[in-house]
């Protein structure tokens, strides 16, 4: 018997959720590129990893916030717990691989595009990963032309993230990348939803084993909302990416460059030392003293 297959079983709250947890996972990770870009001082690898991890956690958040309101009508859905966390953890990987290799190898047309492949299929297989992770009592079927199709979203999609993070500098820009990227995101999720029929099986065949969508995905949703809250929080407070490039590389008066914002995360403390020792060294009387008279 063909299963009725609803994915909006609460209406257009779950479609408008999952689309600002993806919109908010992008906007965070693009800013996080972005401050690489604009201080040769911050520690790369750190704000890399951040901006990966929001963008994977976003995109996680945005497909289990979405299946929340998938249902089977003639079978209750459950889901592995395992499979669940895997498909996080690939999410976050295969995001990282994308970000660590535009960020370091540049964004050339080859990097982009190998970088925008890996990606692409990193975030399909964090979907589908997701739905094996599903339990009803009846057989998942896909169609293979709009898998296909969903995937070639995914790929395009992740390109052209890569492609904003490392071209666009601007907040408002970065803001209208993410909302792009948001709409991109949720529509592979929902591409490749509309791909899944279900054979439901007589009423004592098949296996509900799992946890309910509620026991289980409402709390594992906790973990990466509050990490997202914790990325975001560093991002705001940040003085560069609040306050953007603006004076930050504008010469002086003496033309010499002027210097971050003490207290930038990631900052590195030896150098941000030297710089102030180096500012104090003109006006402070006791630093002419040893050293003698300038030449």
């Amino acid at each position: 018997m063909e299963g009725t297959v609803d994915g909006f079983r609460y209406g257009a709250v779950t479609p408008v959720a999952a689309y600002l947890m993806a919109c908010l996972g992008g906007a965070l990770g693009l800013r996080c590129i972005v401050r690489t870009l604009l201080s040769t001082q911050s520690w790369k690898a750190g704000w890399l990893a951040l901006g990966a991890a929001s963008i994977g956690c976003g995109i996680w958040t945005m497909h289990f916030i979405a299946m929340i309101g998938f249902q089977v009508v003639e079978t209750r859905v459950r889901y592995d717990a395992g499979l669940t966390v895997l498909s996080l953890a690939v999410a976050i990987v295969v995001v990282g691989i994308g970000v660590f290799i535009v960020g370091y190898r540049g964004a050339s047309t080859v990097n982009l595009s190998f970088a925008g492949v890996i990606t692409g299929l990193g975030v399909a297989a964090m979907h589908y990963l997701g739905m094996a992770a599903l339990h009803l009592n009846g057989t998942i079927r896909y169609d293979a032309a709009v898998v296909t199709l969903s995937v070639v979203i995914a790929v395009v999609a992740a390109t052209a993230a890569l492609w904003a993070a490392v071209t666009i500098r601007g907040f408002l820009t970065s803001l209208g990348a993410s909302l792009i990227m948001g709409i991109a995101v949720t529509g592979m999720h929902y591409t490749g939803m509309s791909a899944v029929s279900v054979h439901v099986h007589g009423r004592t065949g098949g296996s509900w084993a799992g946890d309910s969508p509620t026991s289980l995905l409402l709390p594992m949703l906790v973990g990466p909302a509050i990490f997202l809250l914790l990325a975001g929080v560093v991002v705001m407070f940040d003085p560069l990416l609040v306050l953007g490039e603006g004076d930050w590389n504008r010469p002086s008066a003496a033309g010499e460059h002027a210097a971050p914002p003490a207290g930038s995360l990631f900052e590195d403390g030896q150098d941000q030392e030297v710089r102030v020792v180096h500012a104090r060294a003109p006006q402070d009387p006791q630093w002419a003293a040893p050293h003698g008279p300038r030449r």
